[in-house]
């Protein structure tokens, strides 16, 4: 499988008062048809993941908006996987082209979370949760990763201090991304000292309620060979599902569904774990950042640790990840594959990972991305 990314966009992710739903998703389109050259005509698709606008915005059937402020009449289709929205609308991109149905296609996220209070905000992310038997129990999904955080703790000797450290790696590498949510360096007592949410999950443990959109234009191999210049490829895509609820899992601290997404993933990109030089995960809340890297196969299990070494060569979220870069949860999955092509078009490493999740690991995409010169 080769599907090219002729553009990439994002816009600014934060709390965007001044701009609406539409406003955030033409503007992250246009600027990634501009940046892959084409005209809006040439557009055969459009995939867009979105989460939360019926349930926040009360507007549903966003696959009409976001054709219409293109001019456009093409199929545009919404698809909704919680917070793996984004990368489920790449896959079905991916899965439109390939069919042959397609051979250029938009594929974009976007959320707008800002506009509604807090408790309607955990109200609309925690639906990803099961309604009769988590949500009914006043569950929240900070609490269901707090629970999963005291076990990995309890049972590989994690500390405090290690667990911060995830946050502040991510905003380390966030604080020079001027279009991510936060621009700000923080230290594990700020991390620790941070308002409780959730023990052990304080605030600068979990990601933030943010807006915003990213973009992606895909096409066909032979029509990038086409048009010339190096691409980047999307070259392995895997998805798998887990049980919805937590207590129906045999191990908490595995994911299976990001184990079985990645193992199609890779399998499909003919490589391994030693040939990836970057990746954007999924680190909702910081200890999923070490259950991810841990079930994508990069460390054994109780070492994700590793992964904030200034040793390491492996490249984690250098975009600042869901913590640093922002979290609107539709746009994510999308916003993951626009920060490894920018990576790979600047020459940093040559094969690329995203890794997104919907629920608490119930729902799990992956891609493998490689730059190629034509």
């Amino acid at each position: 499988m080769k599907i090219a990314v002729l553009g990439v966009a994002q816009t600014k992710f934060g709390e965007l008062w001044d701009q609406s739903l539409p406003d955030l998703l033409v503007r992250s389109q246009l600027s990634a048809i501009r940046d892959a050259g084409i005209a809006v005509s040439e557009i055969d698709e459009i995939f867009t993941g979105t989460m939360c606008a019926g349930l926040f915005l009360n507007q549903s059937n966003i696959g009409v908006i976001a054709a219409e402020v293109l001019g456009l009449q093409v199929p545009s289709t919404v698809v909704e996987g919680a917070c793996a929205s984004g990368g489920l609308a790449v896959r079905a991109a991916i899965m439109a082209i390939e069919s042959g149905q397609a051979d250029i296609v938009l594929v974009s996220g976007v959320e707008k979370m800002t506009d509604v209070g807090s408790q309607q905000v955990a109200d609309g992310l925690v639906s990803a949760a099961s309604h009769e038997f988590e949500q009914i129990h006043g569950i929240t999904f900070a609490a269901l990763n707090a629970l999963i955080a005291r076990l990995y703790m309890h049972t590989y000797g994690l500390s405090r201090g290690q667990l911060a450290q995830v946050s502040v790696m991510n905003h380390d590498h966030g604080f020079t991304n001027s279009l991510g949510h936060f621009q700000k360096k923080i230290t594990v007592d700020d991390v620790i000292n941070a308002p409780m949410i959730a023990d052990p999950l304080t605030l600068l443990d979990c990601s933030p309620i943010s807006d915003g959109a990213a973009s992606l234009v895909l096409c066909r191999e032979d029509v990038a060979r086409r048009l010339g210049n190096d691409h980047v490829f999307i070259i392995g895509s895997g998805q798998a599902t887990d049980t919805m609820m937590l207590s129906e899992r045999e191990d908490l601290l595995t994911w299976r569904a990001t184990k079985l997404a990645a193992k199609k993933a890779y399998a499909m990109a003919g490589i391994d774990t030693d040939d990836v030089d970057l990746i954007e995960l999924h680190d909702a809340f910081s200890i999923t950042q070490l259950l991810a890297l841990e079930d994508l196969g990069f460390y054994k299990k109780g070492f994700g640790i590793g992964s904030v070494s200034i040793d390491n060569d492996l490249i984690v979220n250098r975009s600042g990840g869901l913590k640093s870069r922002g979290h609107p949860v539709g746009a994510t999955g999308v916003a993951q594959v626009v920060a490894v092509v920018q990576q790979l078009r600047e020459g940093i490493g040559s094969v690329g990972l995203t890794h997104n999740v919907g629920g608490c690991g119930s729902t799990a995409v992956v891609h493998v991305l490689n730059r190629e010169k034509l």
